[in-house]
């Protein structure tokens, strides 16, 4: 079974816009997911993006990309357009890396995979152990409550996701990565946006309104997304210690 990894990217995000291109030890934040997703070794790798400037520092790094229409209204939206434009049939897997995780645990993408496969599941995604009460209360950091507690092999499904929670049962942070069959994509993408999806801004909250259940696997960590400059200072900080 195929996977393809595309990471999807643009330049006009609302908080800190050009954070694909800010580097970090000489390399753009979009080059260091790529490289990132490649050394996972699971399979091809291409950033999706409304922006040529993405494009050409990807390419110069020795990545691959494709440009993408500027009118979408989620990251799974380009890279379903991305899938499409790429016309590739051997296909069973495609997994969306977002693009501003630059410390991403590769073990973690190899985990997600390999989990989809054995279970044959429709959708899946990543969530951690919530380290700091203070994490609960904060609407920057996505939630999911999870059905039943991990064990050592489990691939549970999602029951909700969430910007703050006061009930802890079950609870992790959710870390978006996805990965979901043809199939499951190709249907989620055709469905409009929900009302709980738009109100809380959460779009894998759509596959839960339809009926698609989400599995979610146990990370080894919560990388730092980066969305505002107090995200890049802090990263950059990190991964010039490394």
């Amino acid at each position: 079974m195929k996977t393809l990894i595309i990471i999807p990217s643009r330049m006009s995000a609302k908080r800190l816009p050009g954070k694909p291109l800010l580097e970090i030890n000489g390399l753009s934040i979009i080059s260091h997911v790529f490289k990132k997703a490649e050394k996972s070794n699971i399979g091809e790798v291409i950033v999706a993006a409304e922006d040529q400037e993405i494009i050409d520092d990807v390419k110069r790094n020795g990545g691959n990309a494709i440009l993408t229409s500027k009118n979408h209204k989620t990251g799974t939206d380009r890279i379903y357009e991305a899938f499409k434009l790429l016309k590739r049939n051997d296909i069973d897997y495609i997994m969306n890396v977002q693009g501003d995780e630059p410390d991403i645990d590769i073990n973690d993408i190899k985990t997600l995979d390999m989990k989809m496969k054995s279970n044959q599941s429709k959708i899946g995604t990543l969530a951690a152990n919530i380290s700091s009460q203070d994490i609960y209360e904060n609407e920057n950091v996505v939630k999911v409550k999870i059905y039943e507690p991990f064990n050592k092999n489990s691939f549970p499904y999602a029951q909700n996701f969430m910007r703050v929670t006061k009930n802890k049962t079950n609870v992790l942070h959710h870390i978006g990565i996805y990965c979901y069959d043809v199939n499951a994509l190709e249907k989620f993408i055709s469905f409009d946006q929900s009302k709980n999806e738009l109100q809380n801004k959460l779009e894998q909250l759509r596959a839960l309104d339809n009926n698609i259940n989400i599995n979610v696997a146990l990370a080894n960590k919560s990388p730092i997304g980066v969305d505002s400059k107090e995200d890049y200072l802090a990263i950059k900080k990190i991964m010039q210690y490394k």
